[in-house]
């Protein structure tokens, strides 16, 4: 699969709420890192950050376009309450090894109404 399936396969993924679904797209050692908080290093650590994430919030990524250059896919997304951002996503053999996210974290938290931290 190409960087840009990987990343149409994650969007539907990640609109599930399921993190072991969406976790299975990450080699065994990758890193997600948002920049706005601590990178999260291996598959299992992604799942459970996931969880988490599922778990406090109702998200939904809504493609705005989708970019791939080489191994990188670039997704640019929105959700159904105004929060935007975007996902930079490096993919090697058909598994995500590194993504790094741009959003605005306060906006988030109190589009959903999450203590702020």
């Amino acid at each position: 699969m190409t960087p840009r399936q990987i990343v149409e396969e994650w969007v539907k993924r990640f609109n599930t709420g399921d993190a072991a679904l969406i976790a299975d797209l990450y080699d065994e050692n990758a890193i997600n890192h948002q920049i706005t908080q601590d990178a999260v290093e291996g598959r299992n650590s992604i799942q459970a950050m996931f969880a988490a994430e599922f778990e406090a919030a109702e998200m939904v990524c809504i493609p705005e376009i989708i970019h791939e250059a080489g191994d990188v896919a670039i997704l640019e997304w929105r959700d159904p309450i105004g929060l935007r951002g975007c996902g930079f996503f490096t993919v090697k053999n058909d598994l995500i090894v590194f993504q790094r996210g741009y959003w605005d974290k306060l906006s988030f938290l109190k589009l959903h109404n999450l203590p702020l931290e």
